[in-house]
């Protein structure tokens, strides 16, 4: 998760007058964790759900609201600049969305450049998926002139100082020789023309998702600052554009509104219009138990979280939003910020007032014995997340991509989508414990979801069993071995034929049926092509297999 670091005296140059043995006990009640601390600066982890607190002026905001310092809805205003950007229609197919924003009257001097960048590459994590969703540009606005452009340009055209360097270099050089460019060639490599963003003498701003050019490089003196966010996802380019103005007008920077002209639409950017959403008294309540909160509490707790709040009747409080709070989706999205103002420590523990008579499920009784066959076998087992990315799950794995459930709104570029195979999970593992002595024999027993559009309710749960070994002489016929032992053990019958599965070795590699009086199941088994191997970073040979059990 995101870190941040900051000091003592930044607090207090923002308004926060507080010890420090003070601020370190509070900060954990904000729904943060303080990974290290010394006499001068601490470093803190915020959970990737808010990214408005991802630089110290986000903190300071939602600290003073939670202090009781200063409440309510933060009201920054937004001028009209005058100026705008055209997008060309060539973009729509690589990169189509960009958010533009002016911001006159910038502090960078001290620390504060530098905490502007890690704020930046914070957000490029979070919300940007690793520059794939969103990517973000900060140039001096003092040495370029609109309108400026969003265009699509050929590879070896328009070449432009890049950041660090001191000679032009085309796109395609960029890509190729500059070490920005060789991080995320991956995100527009393959498009026959590359994104660029340009003033009204042509001059480069940036070339997204890859890097920003030399020209409006930022530096002490820079007090005017031109704002650009692009990407694929509409929703999360205002959001991020959002989240860093706010920031900005923290601490006394002007913003000023841009329009930015597709073909078919013009908006003005940032748009910082609060969200509305009302909460329940009762439904509060319930959800955070112990609790006998009225409307006036819940009134003058949200204005804490630094909401603006009115309320309705008895039971139903209005919430006003600021635009750079993402996170809130739900009601219960507002009951958690309630729950943090009230602070959860109060909340008097209750017991349920439920009766019930509990029983084993069954098939975790069959779990159990899966357990005890894949210990008895020499291995150890694993738990991993359900929730996954294409990234690892097919092109690492060297599969194609298939319908898969997706996470509407990660939080991670790593977690996007649920899994449908567990194999992938055990290889991360192996890369992780690399520096661990082999032979390495794991397993792990879970589920997985898929699409199957055969079927009425097309999304498929299905519990699975997979096991990966790694040493040196590992072969075909150790993990034919392993398996065999697996599925008499458990009662069931075996039968193998050819497989075409692209993450083995061609020829090493089976498909493998089997029948009970319980059910049935379905599988492969075989080497690990050297391709998915290199994938994962390993050195050394790896068998797997991967059961499904079939009711």
């Amino acid at each position: 998760m995101p870190v941040i670091t900051f000091k003592y005296k930044d607090l207090k140059d923002l308004g926060i007058n507080i010890e420090k043995d003070e601020l370190i006990d509070t900060l954990p009640m904000m729904s943060s964790d303080i990974e290290d601390f010394d006499d001068e600066e601490i470093k803190v982890e915020f959970f990737p759900n808010r990214p408005d607190n991802l630089s110290v002026e986000g903190v300071a905001r939602s600290f003073k609201g939670f202090i009781g310092q200063e409440i309510g809805f933060p009201d920054y205003k937004v001028e009209q600049s005058g100026e705008y950007v055209t997008v060309d229609s060539d973009v729509a197919a690589i990169r189509p969305f960009i958010g533009f924003a002016k911001i006159d009257n910038v502090d960078f001097s001290g620390d504060k450049l530098k905490y502007c960048m890690d704020f930046q590459e914070n957000l490029h994590w979070v919300i940007g998926r690793d520059r794939k969703k969103v990517a973000i540009g900060i140039h001096n606005a003092d040495v370029v002139e609109g309108p400026f452009k969003y265009i699509a340009t050929p590879k070896d055209a328009n070449a432009f100082v890049p950041l660090e360097k001191d000679s032009k270099m085309t796109p395609q050089e960029i890509l190729t020789e500059h070490d920005k460019g060789k991080d995320y060639a991956h995100l527009i490599e393959n498009y026959d023309k590359y994104p660029l963003i340009l003033d009204k003498d042509n001059n480069v701003l940036s070339m997204p998702p890859i890097i920003n050019g030399e020209l409006t490089k930022l530096k002490e003196d820079t007090h005017n600052i031109i704002v650009d966010v692009t990407g694929t996802d509409e929703r999360a380019v205002n959001q991020a554009l959002n989240i860093i103005c706010s920031s900005f007008a923290e601490v006394g920077g002007e913003i000023k509104s841009m329009e930015v002209k597709y073909e078919d639409k013009t908006i003005t950017s940032p748009d910082l219009t609060p969200q509305e959403m009302n909460v329940h008294v009762n439904t509060a309540n319930e959800l955070i138990g112990g609790t006998n909160l009225t409307s006036d509490d819940i009134h003058d707790l949200l204005l804490k979280a630094r909401f603006d709040a009115e309320i309705i009747n008895e039971n139903e409080v209005k919430a006003i939003i600021p635009a750079y709070r993402v996170d809130i989706l739900h009601e219960v999205d507002i009951v958690e910020n309630i729950a943090v103002q009230y602070h959860i420590n109060d909340v008097v523990a209750e017991l349920p007032n439920i009766n019930t008579v509990a029983y084993e499920n069954s098939w975790f009784k069959s779990e159990s014995i899966i357990r005890e066959v894949m210990v008895g076998l020499g291995f150890q087992e694993v738990m991993s997340l359900m929730l996954t990315s294409e990234d690892a799950h097919y092109k690492n794995m060297n599969q194609e991509e298939k319908p898969h459930v997706q996470v509407a709104r990660p939080i991670t570029i790593d977690r996007t989508m649920i899994r449908t195979s567990l194999i992938n999970s055990l290889m991360e593992f192996l890369e992780d414990n690399k520096h661990e002595d082999l032979p390495q024999k794991i397993f792990e027993i879970g589920d997985v979801l898929y699409i199957d559009d055969t079927r009425e309710n097309n999304t498929v749960s299905s519990k699975k069993l997979a096991g990966v070994i790694c040493h040196s002489t590992a072969n075909f016929t150790e993990i034919k071995s392993i398996v065999t032992s697996v599925l008499t053990n458990l009662g069931y019958s075996m039968e193998i034929s050819d497989s075409e599965n692209k993450t083995f070795i061609t020829g090493r590699v089976a498909d493998v049926t089997g029948v009970s009086g319980n059910g049935s199941v379905k599988g492969f088994f075989g080497e690990v092509s050297p391709e998915v191997i290199t994938n994962f970073t390993l050195e050394y040979p790896v068998i797997a297999f991967e059961i499904e059990f079939i009711n």
